[in-house]
């Protein structure tokens, strides 16, 4: 499964850095000098600048970091091969993404990873399956497992002990003990 950590935005400077939004909770880790991040195509495709008379630029399957700075808030990027506007304007709103089974699990037994969730069934603590975990979403509160149920509807649950008491990814579920008409929002 492809982990999208990042998203190439606009150039900065006239050398080929971009800014990158970052979506990960590690940017120092997955942007550090020499790391390799595949790429996926941005949803709007941007003009193609030429890499000489009449070549049309290719984003690359892969792009090496050459280097990467925080600047007012803002992920700065360098690229290898990457040396001008043209070619950073052609990278923007390409995806930068990693493979799950190359990330580490986390070392606190009660963090997860989105990809670790998505997927899992959803049941009550007495067994009756509530419809499984369709994907994550990262509020300021707190996180909230937004369930796809059996009926086609989605419900948003807290990602909070309280609501959430476990979570058994060996044995492929998530346990959830909601207030009374949490899931008829």
């Amino acid at each position: 499964m492809q982990l999208v950590v990042g998203r190439i935005g606009k150039p900065h400077g006239v050398r080929g850095e971009v800014t990158v939004e970052v979506r990960t909770d590690e940017p120092e880790a997955r942007f550090a000098p020499g790391t390799v991040l595949r790429t996926e195509p941005g949803a709007v495709p941007p003009p193609a600048p030429a890499n000489g008379p009449g070549v049309p630029f290719r984003v690359p399957a892969e792009l090496t970091i050459e280097e990467s700075r925080f600047h007012q808030g803002r992920m700065l990027v360098a690229f290898e091969g990457i040396l001008d506007r043209d070619a950073a304007e052609a990278l923007r709103g390409t995806l930068l993404v990693v493979d799950s089974a190359d990330v580490e699990p986390p070392e606190d037994p009660e963090e997860f990873h989105d990809h670790q969730l998505v997927g899992l069934a959803v049941v009550t603590p007495a067994g009756e399956r509530l419809g499984e975990v369709a994907r994550i979403d990262h509020a300021p509160s707190s996180d909230l497992l937004v369930l796809r149920r059996p009926e086609g509807r989605t419900a948003l649950i807290p990602f909070v002990r309280a609501i959430v008491p476990e979570v058994d990814l060996a044995g492929g579920r998530v346990i959830v003990d909601p207030p009374a008409g949490l899931l008829d929002l």
